[in-house]
């Protein structure tokens, strides 16, 4: 689930919300964090669900999940783009 939330003019608060029953460890990373790999690190509820929230300006943003160690897609991502990995990269829009 993404959730756009305004905070001060020309940027949004994004909520970022996976579901992950059994992942000892989520995290993001894509334009918005330069590829590094370590990402960013979504906080556990304690009932399968992972969050962050990520303060970005308006723009297109193309990111991937990072799994326990292994890529995956985010599955409420309503767009995708192939990458040169043989995979797809999700598309985030911030208006």
């Amino acid at each position: 689930m993404l959730e756009k939330v305004a905070t001060k003019p020309g940027s949004r608060r994004v909520v970022i919300v996976v579901k992950a029953l059994e992942a000892d460890e989520v995290r993001v990373t894509g334009d918005f964090t330069k590829w590094a790999l370590q990402g960013i690190r979504l906080s556990h509820d304690g009932n399968g669900q992972w969050r962050t929230v990520l303060p970005l300006p308006p723009g297109e943003y193309q990111y991937r999940l990072l799994v326990d160690g292994e890529w995956r897609d985010h599955g409420e991502a309503t767009e995708r783009v192939a990458n040169p990995f043989g995979s797809e990269n999700c598309v985030l829009k911030i208006l």
